[in-house]
């Protein structure tokens, strides 16, 4: 199922914060979200981890001008611009964030305590320096809509051919809990100052992202053989990358729109 990334929460409200559109208290509050708390460790002239209003304040004194989103996995470095040991930590957490204007990134690592149903999280926020260089494979926001319109066509054939589409208990309530988060979520897919095509093309990454979701987790009778798992996992790569490339072009709109104006 599509779940938003932390580092496009911190990327989205941190963009939104340099923007003078919210208050440094409502940026952390909207990037900790469900989390316990998020502290950044190794910045510059700090000693230790330091809170997150601290450390958003303390990068925009460095030169941040922007935040960038990265969504690495296994052969596809979607947004790094390296070093290798910067990548590296990145491609482990499957997500990171740049930070445009003074060449750093976070990457995130969570930590979890308590039983299941009321964990305690708390993310540490890794500071690492950076590449400055384009961010590898993102999309424009204009090229990233029209992928995801083919592949949500690709994705609806792929459903209708494993008899998956629409089909079984199991795929509706899927499909039921993502349409009443989404509605629970209206109108806060991104943070206030991103262009509206932003918001549309993280909202159609979604529905991509549900539906190969479904098509993964429910199989014809709830019955997935290894070679159908093998042959659904191949019809759905492709669409699954293209849903991802979206997520990082949507994310990384406002800094893009920035270095556009010039």
């Amino acid at each position: 199922m599509f779940t938003e990334p932390r580092s496009g929460r911190l990327a989205a409200w941190g963009n939104a914060l340099l923007a003078g559109n919210v208050s440094p208290d409502d940026a952390a509050l909207a990037i900790v979200s469900e989390d316990a708390v998020h502290r950044i460790e190794g910045l510059p002239g700090e000693e230790g981890p330091v809170g997150l209003t601290l450390a958003l304040g303390r990068l925009r004194a460095l030169g941040a001008t922007g935040y960038r989103v990265a969504m690495p996995t296994a052969g596809h470095p979607l947004g790094l611009s390296g070093p290798p040991e910067f990548n590296a930590r990145a491609l482990e957490a499957e997500e990171a964030v740049t930070v445009f204007g003074v060449a750093l990134g976070l990457v995130p690592e969570l930590y979890e305590a308590g039983p299941e149903g009321d964990l305690h999280r708390e993310v540490v926020w890794h500071c690492l320096p950076v590449r400055e260089a384009p961010p590898a494979d993102v999309p424009s926001l204009g090229e990233a809509e029209r992928e995801l319109a083919e592949a949500l066509r690709e994705a609806t054939a792929v459903l209708s051919g494993l008899d998956v589409a629409g089909g079984g208990p199991a795929a509706e309530a899927a499909i039921d809990a993502y349409r009443a988060r989404a509605e629970a979520g209206a109108g806060e897919l991104l943070a206030p100052g991103y262009p509206a095509r932003a918001v549309r093309v993280l909202e159609l990454a979604r529905r991509v992202g549900l539906l190969v979701s479904v098509a993964y987790e429910h199989g014809p009778g709830g019955a997935v053989s290894a070679s159908e798992m093998a042959a659904r996992g191949e019809a759905l790569r492709p669409v699954e990358r293209v849903a991802r490339r979206a997520q990082v072009a949507a994310y990384n709109a406002y800094v893009e729109e920035r270095e556009r104006r010039g």
